[in-house]
């Protein structure tokens, strides 16, 4: 079957395991079929990792060859007052509690203004579920930026955001979608997704909106032509069948909408949250995330590593596991740090392409829509 297989996918070296159960899932990637919600599980639990890598890489070149994307981005948190008790959260303050904070506009928009001298092609915006923050105060805070730096893509407000902006101003969640895009969003992120299973949100997130929700969210947002990214919180009490439905979940909206640009796999960080006493993700799980994550969602085009929870080193490995994206270079990250995070808050530009070159990758500088970026010494122009 091996010898068989050698020719199929096409990659740089023959596929071999002494895994069988991955023979037929071979056999559907080279032939570009989709996988079962079984294949997942069986990817999963296959003790082959380097196997599982290798069918992920295929898939990874055949569709960006060696390029690697990154941008150079900002982050900017507007506040951490948050009425949730996420149990997965180190973030989050209650209002009027120690560390708390909330950013007046003027704050914000000198935010994001201050950090490296290389033009950003991005600001990144999320924050907590203020209970006193008016819708308002979002709406100024983009147009403002968007007045300040018109050239910036502006990626703000997680579908859970949005939820909360639409049920204290009792509007409709496309209401809300239609005024942030308004006043200048440009695409979301993709956070808050975690994991869509009601058992596993029952622990770690019950104060948020559900995992049907957050997808109808997302939907909604797609057809009014906002595209955003999705992202998937593992490695703390969901265990592998909740991980495939996650992912065949996003699939099913990705099929009707196309909306989605990226996954991202968000490997949970316990320190400082009411479930720090769970282990932290292995090396090994990182890996296997990416890998299954580039097989099981065969209809979005680029998968992440997000370089500030697995590691820069990681990240590198990533990149033969099915990964085209190691983020950018976000200054100031909070919410991930806060939970523990050891890797550095931002990453110079050229550090980034030093990390993808090292790893046998081609850089690719793009701006949120992977459009290429060109820079010159004082500005950048992007590819239409």
């Amino acid at each position: 079957m091996a010898e068989q297989l050698a020719g199929l996918v096409g990659a740089r070296r023959p596929f071999v395991t002494d895994d069988r159960a991955l023979e037929p899932i071979a056999e559907k990637v080279a032939a570009q079929q989709r996988l079962s919600f079984e294949d997942g599980l069986a990817l999963y639990r296959s003790p082959d990792i380097l196997a599982v890598g290798w069918l992920a890489n295929s898939v990874r070149e055949r569709l960006h060859g060696d390029l690697t994307y990154f941008n150079v981005n900002r982050h900017i948190n507007p506040t951490n007052v948050c009425v949730a008790s996420c149990r997965l959260c180190a973030f989050g303050r209650k209002k009027g509690t120690e560390g708390t904070y909330t950013m007046a506009l003027e704050e914000a928009w000198a935010t994001a203004a201050e950090g490296y001298s290389e033009a950003v092609t991005e600001f990144h915006i999320v924050g907590g579920l203020h209970p006193d923050l008016p819708l308002e105060y979002f709406l100024d805070m983009v147009s403002g930026l968007k007045e300040r730096f018109p050239l910036v893509h502006v990626k703000a407000f997680t579908m859970v955001e949005v939820a909360f902006f639409a049920k204290r101003a009792k509007l409709t969640i496309r209401e809300v979608l239609e005024k942030v895009r308004a006043a200048g969003v440009d695409s979301m992120p993709g956070g808050g997704a975690e994991i869509f299973s009601d058992r596993v949100r029952s622990i770690i997130c019950d104060h948020k909106i559900n995992g049907n929700e957050w997808l109808e969210t997302a939907e909604t947002a797609h057809q009014l032509g906002l595209r955003s990214n999705a992202t998937m919180l593992y490695g703390h009490v969901e265990n592998d069948e909740d991980r495939v439905d996650h992912m065949c979940r996003l699939r099913d909206v990705q099929d009707r909408t196309g909306g989605f640009q990226t996954f991202i796999p968000l490997a949970f960080h316990p320190d400082n949250t009411a479930l720090h006493h769970l282990p932290r993700t292995t090396g090994l799980l990182d890996m296997k995330q990416i890998a299954v994550g580039r097989l099981m969602l065969d209809n979005f085009a680029h998968i992440k590593s997000y370089w500030q929870m697995v590691s820069a080193k990681m990240a590198q490995i990533s990149l033969r596991f099915g990964a085209d994206d190691i983020d950018g270079t976000v200054i100031e990250e909070k919410i991930y740090h806060d939970a523990g995070a050891t890797t550095p808050q931002g990453m110079r530009r050229q550090d980034l392409v030093h990390l993808i070159t090292a790893a046998g990758r081609v850089p690719f500088e793009r701006d949120t829509m992977y459009r290429a970026v060109t820079r010159t010494e004082d500005t950048f122009t992007v590819a239409v």
